[in-house]
């Protein structure tokens, strides 16, 4: 079904493998397309609870491919690489599942916009974050330029958006970016932890403070307050079952 991605399903998780080791994972128009797809069809399916996206061989994903970068083309041209790319990233926030970004090697520019387009990010101790558009003369346009400061603060963006330096795993969990670090070998184990954790939980609560928390970054602190007071649904539908639940054990 895809050339580019490879798509699991199993106990309420789906799990996206970013497919071409060979390059890094380097995101084409191809494995966009696809992976815009892909999230489009988990987004429908009511078995899935979780989706988890991570990198096949030593990457998460580079960034986008360069090499493949062909203006002639319409196809791979900027403009459509970056409706393709922010089809994936509204997909990601808009679905009312949790998302989390299992970084497993190198997470660069375009792949680490990718990365902080999801709710939580788990990185292995080999994994590696940078924004090197500056390297190139290039600037992120798929929304990394405000995501960014908003999860590190807007003097450690300037410095690695400046420096083009990348940080090891256990600086992104310093600076807020990584949520978690773990070996290179327990990081399916420790991301699937979270998932199960994610699944014992109320969907509906989930997915109306993925909703609260994403509008709310949008906004100043007080709309942000009175948003979420005229939103936040208080009670969900499987409140009242959960509670008896808890009673009757208690």
């Amino acid at each position: 079904m895809y050339s580019t991605i490879i798509v699991e399903k199993r106990e309420g998780r789906a799990r996206i493998i970013l497919n071409r080791p060979e390059v890094l994972n380097a995101l084409s128009p191809q494995m966009l397309r696809e992976l815009g797809d892909a999230l489009e069809e988990i987004a429908g399916d009511d078995s899935i609870g979780v989706v988890v996206i991570t990198g096949a061989g030593r990457a998460f994903s580079a960034g986008v491919d360069i090499k493949g970068i062909d203006e002639t083309k319409v196809e791979s041209s900027a403009a459509a690489r970056t409706k393709l790319a922010l089809r994936v990233i509204d997909h990601i926030e808009a679905m009312d599942k949790p998302v989390i970004a299992a970084v497993n090697g190198y997470c660069l520019t375009g792949g680490l916009e990718l990365a902080i387009a999801c709710d939580i990010i788990v990185a292995s101790e080999e994994a590696r974050f940078g924004d090197t558009h500056a390297k190139w003369g290039l600037t992120p346009i798929w929304g990394g330029s405000q995501r960014l400061p908003r999860i590190v603060g807007a003097m450690k963006a300037k410095e690695m958006v400046f420096t083009c330096e990348l940080l090891t795993a256990e600086e992104a969990r310093e600076v807020g970016l990584a949520g978690r670090v773990t070996s290179p070998e327990a990081l399916q184990e420790t991301v699937d932890r979270m998932a199960g954790k994610i699944l014992e939980n109320s969907r509906d609560s989930i997915k109306a403070q993925k909703h609260l928390i994403n509008k709310g970054m949008k906004m100043d602190f007080g709309s942000g307050l009175k948003m979420a007071e005229k939103e936040a649904p208080g009670a969900t539908p499987d409140s009242e079952a959960r509670l008896r639940s808890f009673k009757d054990k208690a």
